[in-house]
């Protein structure tokens, strides 16, 4: 009996041994790896801009009138630079009227005249002191209308306004195309100033070279703002 009780002893102290020695805890599961964040959307492409009105030509103004400052100046300096400008008007004048490039209007019409004496035939042809004449009014608009033999790609318009009369008046230019459209080349309020040197004040207004051939012009005054009698002595259209 003791025998078998020593051969079990060992036997049973390798078994308590055995059951002191816990399994080892299972590694804890990986945690989950984040969802992967949705990728931003590419931004949209930038729209075009849009495209810029086109500018108003360059020196589409009517062209000032020379203007000679005598201050600060002699007596004689004076009448010098008087007699200077003088000159100047005739030399700017007469390089006008032997423009080959230049006709002048060889019909007219008028919305309206101050007496059959000033209507709108006066303002046909050259230069010559006889001129059509508008109404006394200070409501609405008057208008001449001129037109050339020859059609053109306009470059230039120049009237010639007796004793500057009205000068101030003139809000619109426009020209005709030989299909009977108008076009406008310029409107506003005008800083044309009477010009001093000479009988006349040319009312100058450049004009971009026309795609069109111009055949006519027509010159607006406004009567509210000068009722002061636009005077058209000549008008001449530039181009070829």
């Amino acid at each position: 009996m003791k025998t078998k009780v020593a051969l079990l002893l060992p036997v049973l102290l390798l078994a308590a041994c055995a059951k002191k020695h816990p399994e080892p805890e299972a590694a804890p599961a990986a945690a989950p790896a984040p969802a992967t964040a949705a990728a931003a959307p590419a931004p949209a492409p930038a729209a075009a801009p849009a495209p810029a009105a086109a500018a108003a030509p360059a020196g589409n103004n009517p062209l000032p009138t020379p203007e000679i400052s005598t201050e600060n100046m002699s007596d004689e300096q004076r009448e010098t630079a008087k007699r200077q400008a003088k000159l100047d008007y005739s030399n700017m004048e007469q390089g006008y009227m032997a423009d080959p490039g230049a006709q002048w209007a060889s019909a007219a019409t008028a919305s309206s005249n101050y007496s059959d004496s000033y209507n709108a035939s006066k303002a046909t042809g050259k230069v010559d002191g006889n001129y059509w004449s508008t109404k006394d009014t200070d409501i609405g608009f008057d208008s001449l209308e001129v037109s050339f033999e020859k059609p053109v790609n306009a470059t230039q318009l120049r009237v010639a306004v007796t004793d500057s009369y009205g000068l101030e008046g003139i809000t619109k230019v426009e020209l005709q195309d030989i299909d009977g459209k108008w076009n406008t080349v310029w409107s506003g309020v005008n800083s044309v100033k009477a010009d001093h040197r000479g009988p006349r004040t040319w009312f100058v207004q450049p004009i971009e070279k026309t795609a069109y051939k111009a055949k006519a012009a027509r010159i607006t005054k406004s009567n509210n703002i000068t009722t002061t009698r636009l005077q058209v002595d000549a008008v001449q259209l530039v181009g070829s």
